[in-house]
């Protein structure tokens, strides 16, 4: 029987939660999102005044890898957890990047932002948090510029109990046992291809730009164009 999705707290905003999350081997990951995104945008250099928006930023890891990979990146990125942002604070501070990145405590449900204000909207894993996705994903369409671009990336609920088991024991199996559990929680508090797919069509994009991306991840990539639909879409398959 297919596994049910079971919800988990929309927050980690306890200072072991965040201490836990920034201390767990991202790297890999965070360093994929960052190539495949700027594949995706493509080499030209971004518009005069071009923000970008990192929705659940966490503790910033993915705009530091951005922003040290590419100098014209200028990003707002939110999250609702406070100890979430002090220690993303520290790692902005750490890189060198304070000057580029603007941290702002925000609820990703309901953004302080007018309408069509970023070039792009990003987000690694903030999906899986949210009991109603498609709140947040529709106040990403919001505040994007007409041929904005989006790119969502987040876990895909296994089939299965031992498919849980296998990805935990693959991915987190030399991580401490709270964070193994926090990342089994994860796995079944996230979306399966079929009910993100049914998201994005209802905000107007085709099923299609979301792809499964890797045997643990889905793959939001499209540009918006003046009339909602995707004018450029291409998935990015990991080996």
């Amino acid at each position: 029987m297919t596994l049910k999705r079971v919800l988990e707290p929309e927050v980690m905003d306890t200072l072991q939660e965040a201490q836990e999350y920034d201390a767990m081997d991202h790297g890999e990951v965070n360093r994929r999102f960052v190539a495949d995104m700027l594949e995706f945008l493509g080499p030209e250099p971004l518009p005069d005044e071009a923000e970008l928006l990192d929705l659940g930023t966490g503790t910033a890891q993915i705009p530091v890898e951005l922003c040290l990979r590419r100098g014209d990146c200028r990003v707002v990125a939110v999250d609702l957890s406070t100890h979430m942002l002090d220690l993303a604070q520290y790692n902005l501070e750490v890189a060198g990047v304070v000057d580029r990145i603007l941290l702002q405590h925000a609820d990703a449900k309901r953004l302080p932002y007018q309408d069509g204000r970023f070039w792009c909207v990003f987000s690694n894993s903030i999906v899986h948090h949210i009991p109603d996705p498609e709140r947040v994903l529709g106040e990403a369409v919001r505040v994007l510029a007409d041929d904005g671009w989006l790119f969502f990336r987040d876990l895909l609920r296994p089939e299965t109990d031992e498919a849980v088991r296998l990805l935990v024991a693959t991915y987190a199996g030399r991580e401490s046992e709270f964070q193994q559990r926090m990342f089994d929680n994860s796995l079944r508090a996230a979306l399966d291809l079929g009910e993100i797919r049914d998201i994005v069509e209802r905000l107007g994009f085709p099923g299609d730009s979301v792809q499964a991306t890797s045997d643990r991840h889905w793959t939001w990539a499209v540009r918006r164009s003046s009339n909602w639909l995707a004018a450029d879409s291409r998935a990015m398959v990991e080996p």
